[in-house]
């Protein structure tokens, strides 16, 4: 039996609207949400005093209840306070559901009305940011179950649907269907025939489709019938090795 567990145990499970219960009940999920995602967490006391990510997120909980009381300033400074200690920036204007979870998190930013669902992870270097100097909504809305690799940009009042996932490093600027990958600058949106069996986060970051490479392949592809059909041979192919390395003494570098 864990810590999470043992702590769980000791709260009364009756129906209580106090908001302190409620903060407790909130990090008592949120550990375990870490627990389950992080192959690195061991235990939930060292999850509770050592993940920064979550730091970040209950200093926004707090931050939040305040914006939404019209307590500007004291939110912006305890945002920023939390940015400060954790590298990590969330506007306490911005949505967020349950079971949020930012793995190692240094350089995240989200911002004021970004809106992100339940069962959401975001790694290190990711951006919501915005496009626009108008008010309103200028931030992405990301579905539940949304994967966002290291480093990815998603910018604008853009969707991302639920159960989809963005590569690292990717910059996704127009909305993002349901179930589907993203790769690429700017991003390239794969649809996924085969729909997830479970209601958890696709965390499998290196089953990526290289969009550039099949569309390459397809051009090459084509240009070597168009040869045979004009000239009749085969000379001037790129052969590749069983690596899929290029291979060729028709050119110098």
């Amino acid at each position: 039996m864990d810590q999470v567990t043992i702590i769980e145990g000791a709260i009364p499970q009756e129906n209580d609207h106090g908001s302190e219960m409620g903060l407790i009940r909130m990090i008592l999920e949120d550990i375990r949400c870490a627990l389950q995602r992080d192959p690195a967490a061991r235990n939930g006391i060292e999850v509770l005093f050592n993940y920064a990510g979550l730091h970040a997120i209950w200093f926004y909980r707090v931050a939040h209840w305040l914006w939404t009381h019209k307590l500007y300033f004291p939110a912006r400074w305890l945002s920023q306070f939390a940015r400060w200690v954790t590298g990590i920036e969330i506007h306490p204007g911005a949505v967020i559901g349950r079971r949020f979870f930012i793995d190692h998190g240094m350089g995240v930013v989200i911002g004021e009305t970004a809106e992100i669902g339940d069962d959401v992870t975001l790694y290190h270097g990711v951006t919501l940011g915005g496009v626009s100097l108008e008010k309103g909504k200028r931030h992405p809305t990301l579905g539940d179950r949304v994967v966002v690799g290291a480093g990815a940009k998603i910018l604008g009042a853009i969707e991302v649907g639920k159960g989809s996932r963005v590569g690292a490093n990717a910059v996704v600027v127009k909305p993002v269907p349901p179930n589907a990958v993203v790769v690429g600058v700017p991003g390239q949106i794969v649809r996924r025939t085969k729909q997830p069996t479970d209601e958890m986060p696709d965390l499998h970051h290196d089953q990526l489709p290289d969009t550039l490479g099949e569309a390459l392949r397809q051009v090459m592809a084509r240009l070597e019938r168009l040869e045979e059909d004009v000239h009749g041979h085969q000379d001037g192919k790129i052969k590749t090795d069983e690596k899929g390395y290029w291979i060729g003494s028709d050119f110098s570098i």
